[in-house]
């Protein structure tokens, strides 16, 4: 599936957007919102499906069939993104901070990390 770089650009902080409109303080419903359901029960809800897509992923990339590797891909980025609302993050901060390690050496990058 092909879109126009005007229909994709922005698609994250769109998301980012109708997810923040989806949090109980904001008035999201979770009777009526799977997004308001995941933040109400909390983060052992959306970080218990953080794991499940995380393992459908590896299963579909092991399996090798690019249109599920892309929908599992899709599933764990949503349930990432409730993660960062919760928060009160965006999906910009993390844009950002991939932006920084563009053109890093990975080993490098790693290495420069503080100890957490």
């Amino acid at each position: 599936m092909t879109h126009s770089k005007d229909s994709t650009e922005d698609v994250l902080a769109r998301l980012a957007d109708t997810l923040a409109a989806r949090l109980p303080a904001r008035g999201g419903d979770p009777a009526t919102s799977y997004t308001a359901r995941l933040l109400a029960k909390g983060p052992d809800a959306f970080l218990k499906k953080i794991g499940e897509e995380a393992t459908e992923l590896v299963m579909a990339s092991k399996d090798g069939v690019p249109e599920r590797i892309v929908s599992e891909t899709a599933d764990l980025w949503y349930h990432c993104l409730v993660a960062l609302t919760y928060h009160g993050l965006r999906p910009e901060a993390v844009l950002g901070e991939l932006a920084r390690r563009e053109g890093l050496s990975g080993l490098e990058e790693k290495a420069s990390r503080k100890p957490t």
